[in-house]
């Protein structure tokens, strides 16, 4: 005869599944975390490559098809050689390695814009690009100071590359005539990322604004500005602090000294990045991947000057270098670009970075390749729970 169970002991049964229940659903769930990184090669473009009638280079900014496995690559050719445009590549990663002629280009579009016409000369410093799954893509411009032609955040069509429509620039950001706010000359939003549910996207300053601190120097870091938009209202939403690492160059030659913040890539849509931060140090580069997180920093799209608000206790984004690049056995170039890839053989993620060229006869586009080792948040989670 069957046991029937009384309905104490059903609840008594019932109250330990309740309980790690209810600590599942309201602890914040872990991200996933990159645990560890491996170089697997690299290819170069050579500078004065020609590719339908345009030189190939300057290419500041790429972002990942995962529908097409195409990779769309924004020049910062401000209209001077051939009308503003960014490039589709295919990258072979196939084999898991990229070898040095795994990268070609298959197609340039040109930006057009909402009269449908190409941009004039020098209207335009394209150098972010971020892909959308409504078949259209965002770029960033740096603007130009010296000519108070402002900065700007618009969306363009993949197919026709002609612009949608303009997301607002807050007012801290642009430049005024009196020199005194807004952006440095060239140190603009050099990055643009979107998270993938596509619900925000995120730009920052490479340096600083003018009211906010020095840019960077020799042995001196600078503060930048991230800032978030709202995909769905189309509206800055929140700022945050990034503090770039100082760096010490090899010579004393400050003449030749540059540093900044070139990229950002969402891993997540909890606020977790890896950055790049490029610097020319003299005779070479310095290139440092990290790891960024946005918990518990401070949102800081209401303080006009960082130093005039000194005295508030403003914490600034967590970071952590993931891989200094200079370990590399390779001769780095002016790395400005990154992107997640596709999957590799046996699961990793790949990671893709690219290089501006300047349209320099001594530098190349570079495109480094690597494989991302990734902890999932389960496991996370349930370490912390430790039930593992």
């Amino acid at each position: 005869m069957r046991k029937i169970w009384s309905l104490p002991k059903i609840i008594y049964l019932f109250i330990p599944i309740l309980v790690i229940s209810i600590i599942f659903i309201n602890m914040p769930a872990p991200a996933a975390e990159i645990t560890g990184i491996d170089f697997i090669g690299h290819a170069n473009l050579p500078t004065g490559l020609s590719f339908k009638k345009t030189e190939v280079g300057g290419l500041s900014g790429i972002t990942y098809d995962a529908k097409k496995n195409l990779y769309y690559a924004i020049s910062d050719d401000r209209s001077q050689k051939s009308p503003a445009r960014f490039y589709s590549l295919k990258i072979d990663l196939s084999q898991g390695v990229l070898k040095p002629k795994g990268v070609k280009p298959v197609g340039v579009t040109t930006l057009l814009n909402s009269q449908g016409k190409s941009f004039p000369n020098r209207t335009i410093d394209a150098e972010g690009i971020a892909l959308t799954n409504n078949g259209t893509v965002y770029i960033s411009s740096e603007g130009d100071v010296e000519k108070s032609i402002k900065p700007f955040i618009k969306e363009f069509s993949l197919a026709s590359g002609k612009e949608l429509n303009s997301l607002p620039i807050p007012k801290k950001f642009l430049p005024t005539n009196n020199g005194k706010q807004g952006i440095r000359n060239n140190l603009a939003f050099e990055s643009l990322t979107i998270t993938s549910n596509q619900q925000h996207l995120f730009t920052a300053s490479e340096n600083a604004l003018i009211q906010d601190g020095t840019e960077a120097k020799p042995k001196i870091n600078t503060s930048c500005r991230i800032l978030q938009y709202n995909l769905l209202t189309k509206q800055p939403e929140k700022e945050f602090l990034y503090q770039t690492q100082p760096v010490t160059p090899l010579f004393n030659i400050s003449r030749f000294f540059a540093s900044g913040l070139p990229d950002l890539l969402a891993v997540d849509d909890r606020g977790n990045f890896l950055s790049i931060e490029r610097s020319l140090t003299g005779l070479g580069f310095s290139i440092g991947l990290y790891q960024v997180s946005l918990e518990g920093a401070t949102d800081i799209s209401q303080v006009d000057s960082l130093l005039q608000a000194k005295s508030q206790n403003i914490k600034p984004v967590r970071k952590k270098l993931l891989f200094d690049l200079r370990k590399l056995d390779v001769l780095l170039d002016n790395i400005e670009g990154l992107t997640l890839g596709p999957k590799l053989p046996g699961g990793h993620r790949s990671l893709i970075l690219i290089s501006d060229n300047n349209f320099q006869s001594l530098q190349k586009t570079q495109i480094l390749a690597f494989r991302l080792k990734v902890e999932s948040p389960l496991i996370r989670l349930l370490r912390r729970l430790r039930l593992r």
